[in-house]
């Protein structure tokens, strides 16, 4: 039987190169993006450590940013990435990604159909589904949630107000913003994003929790129902 070729741990890195040992005395903000990852992946392989493959990893996505776009079968093909490694690093990036989400939900102040956009517009831009959101804002347009209702061509059996105003009722919210994504880049309106978008406002006003605006995200652009007077001012 063939003997495998031993791993690379972290615990063969010099001890004042160890991430862990790092983190724990200078906390993780003192760790470079590398260092992150190596953590992630535990175990280098036979021919480099673990901080190497991390540098590796890290080259061959051109960043944190490109490594965030990687599909799981995309990371397999990396030399050195198993799919053990392959789903840590996944796992990581997902969580990354809620806790940024989450956190700014409970700070968030929404004034303009701008501050809106730029709220989700890097979440939603590259999305290759409609996915249609809402927020939920309180009596001072602070956010108090978001949540995505439907992923899917949007029409007006789908997006049913029940649905949306339902969720707005659970948060006690005051008002409650929609938005959804066109893949095409482009954010102009079709006929049914206006028939939706008008049934939503009727339904508010007599819930008594206001549709403040409907925004169509594109490509770096984005059309706001309520700029556009779609929506009644």
């Amino acid at each position: 039987m063939l003997r495998q070729p031993e791993q690379l741990m972290i615990r063969d890195v010099p001890e004042e190169e160890r991430p862990r040992e790092r983190m724990s005395k200078e906390g993780p903000t003192a760790l470079s993006n590398a260092e992150l990852i190596a953590i992630l992946l535990r175990t280098g392989t036979s021919s480099e450590s673990v901080i190497q493959l991390a540098h590796q990893v890290l080259a061959q996505a051109k960043g944190l940013k490109g490594l965030a776009d990687f599909t799981l079968n995309e990371l397999i093909q990396m030399r050195g990435i198993g799919p053990a490694k392959a789903i840590q690093l996944l796992a990581g990036i997902e969580i990354g990604r809620r806790v940024s989400r989450a956190l700014p939900a409970e700070r968030a102040l929404i004034r303009s159909p701008e501050d809106v956009a730029d709220y989700v517009m890097d979440e939603m831009r590259y999305l290759t589904q409609e996915h249609f959101l809402c927020l939920f804002l309180n009596t001072k347009n602070r956010v108090i949630d978001k949540q995505c209702i439907f992923v899917g061509s949007l029409n007006s059996s789908v997006v049913h107000p029940r649905e949306v105003f339902r969720e707005a009722i659970r948060r006690s919210s005051a008002g409650v913003i929609c938005i959804h994504n066109h893949p095409s880049g482009d954010p102009a309106p079709s006929a049914e994003d206006i028939q939706v978008t008008e049934r939503l406002y009727k339904v508010g006003r007599i819930i008594g929790i206001e549709l403040l605006d409907h925004i169509i995200i594109g490509d770096t652009r984005f059309y706001s129902m309520k700029e556009k007077g779609i929506i009644p001012v």
